[in-house]
């Protein structure tokens, strides 16, 4: 190891938190490494992937960065990566059963189902994800929906197509009561909004909560209860084993037929089949679907066809300066992957199995 004295502008490229309003000048060992392969894998459109390889490579130049579009498309770098960039939806196991030197991936959203239950992922992969940037855009995503469902606003779509002066009574938000099932940081950021618009908010989680906005918390296990209550039953959790269709048939049963479902977390948390039965019988009375089972939803997905349902490819989070949010986590635990100091990144949510806690 040589120390190697570095002007300053030197060191504001080396230290690189400049690009995000952070500067701090320090000398740092120069350590000769291996430069890591990244392969960027994400179906967002073409500028937002060029923008992350910008930025990365703005920081950390001598890495090697690809970047492809759908799985399919990682035959020509897969082997090689050491690092992948991704979001879970669009993941399949053949790409980390063919990446042999793989040693990190960092997750581009908060979820992380569809990576940490692959079958073929090596046991020494770590997985890190980012948290914390999702408040504003989700909540305000799910505002949106519960309007569209309360004023029935894609019948003024369809009025506008055919060119008809149509008027309808809109339902209010304003005293009506909302059942938010995960309580997280999405669930803190959305419930005072809720609250701001007159509407009493119900938390639903697998143990108490000390959160404001909220009325009060209920139990997981009480769900089926719960759901009786609700006008608007908004889906936040995380998709795992436990949560997996726990939005079913007995939920629907138990719902008021003048209730609304929202899913904004995971489709797999929503039994599909069952939700599609719901809504023909009438058992409630619409539902607003961000997320899907199977991403894209194809297009012979009954769902397309199902009445009183408005679907949403996956916007939520989506949305304008995503990469500049997420690039923070991205770029902090890119500096401490390179410099060896691994078990220092942030929101780690899978540890290589050779770690001793």
């Amino acid at each position: 190891m040589r120390v190697t004295p570095v002007c300053k502008p030197c060191r504001q490229r080396e230290n690189g938190f400049q690009l995000f309003g952070i500067t701090r000048y320090t000398f740092r060992p120069h350590i000769e490494r291996p430069m890591s392969n990244i392969l960027i894998l994400t179906e967002v459109q073409e500028a937002m992937r060029a923008r992350y390889k910008a930025m990365l490579l703005e920081r950390f130049p001598q890495l090697t960065i690809n970047v492809v579009g759908h799985h399919n498309d990682v035959g020509p770098y897969i082997a090689g990566t050491d690092i992948l960039l991704c979001f879970s939806p669009p993941m399949a196991d053949h790409v980390v059963r063919d990446a042999p030197k793989l040693k990190w991936i960092q997750a581009l959203g908060a979820g992380v189902d569809n990576i940490i239950d692959l079958p073929s992922l090596g046991k020494e992969v770590l997985v890190t994800n980012v948290r914390g940037i999702h408040g504003a855009p989700v909540s305000e995503a799910t505002i949106a929906y519960m309007l569209s469902l309360a004023r029935d606003l894609p019948r003024a779509n369809v009025a506008q197509d055919k060119g008809q002066w149509e008027r309808w009574p809109a339902s209010l938000l304003s005293g009506k009561t909302v059942g938010i099932l995960g309580v997280g940081l999405i669930a803190e950021y959305l419930a005072p909004i809720c609250k701001a618009l007159g509407m009493t908010v119900i938390g639903i989680s697998t143990g108490p909560r000390n959160a404001t906005g909220f009325d009060r918390m209920a139990h997981r296990d009480d769900l089926v209860k719960v759901v009786a209550e609700l006008d608007y039953l908004v889906a936040l959790t995380p998709l795992t084993a436990e949560t997996r269709g726990i939005v079913g048939a007995k939920v629907f049963a138990a719902m008021k037929p003048t209730a609304y479902l929202v899913n904004v977390a995971r489709g797999g948390v929503v039994d599909e089949p069952a939700l599609i039965a719901a809504l023909e019988s009438g058992e409630i009375a619409g539902a607003a679907l961000d997320v899907f089972a199977q991403e894209p939803l194809p297009a012979s997905s009954p769902l397309w066809r199902t009445k009183n349902v408005t679907i949403f490819s996956h916007l939520g989070g989506y949305s304008q300066g995503y990469e500049d949010r997420a690039m923070p986590t991205i770029a902090g635990n890119m500096a401490k992957f390179l410099s060896g100091d691994l078990k220092s990144m942030i929101n780690i949510v899978r540890k290589p199995a050779s770690w001793r806690d």
